[in-house]
């Protein structure tokens, strides 16, 4: 088991930028995953970025990519999001989650997560 908080949600307006974390209770530990997931209201939750870590390997919604970059820092337990260029459709309640391996490799499916954390609220306006 595994405890994941997450922080570094506010409001920004739109091409702003932000960063996540997401603390977690212990060393996620190689060839596990985490990844960041969102829910905007009214919307299914969905897949924003993940990396499998030891080989940090990532990947990304099309929607973000090439503005969003996900992290880890093993030594902190911390994995980020950095999230640049906000738009509008970027607000939602951010989610960390992470699937205890040995993985493949990176996976944005939610349905494969175990832990979750609770929640930052990112709210980008005009």
């Amino acid at each position: 088991q595994v405890q994941l908080v997450e922080s570094g949600g506010g409001s920004v307006q739109a091409g702003g930028s932000l960063t996540l974390s997401c603390v977690a209770s212990k060393n996620i530990g190689t060839r596990n995953l985490v990844g960041w997931f969102r829910q905007a209201p009214g919307k299914e939750r969905e897949g924003v970025a993940s990396i499998l870590i030891g080989p940090d390997v990532t990947k990304y919604a099309d929607s973000v990519k090439g503005r969003f970059t996900i992290s880890q820092d093993n030594a902190k337990n911390t994995i980020y999001l950095q999230m640049y260029r906000l738009k509008l459709e970027d607000t939602g309640l951010y989610f960390c989650a992470a699937r205890p391996g040995p993985v493949a490799g990176p996976d944005l499916a939610l349905t494969h997560y175990a832990f979750w954390g609770q929640g930052t609220q990112v709210t980008v306006s005009s």
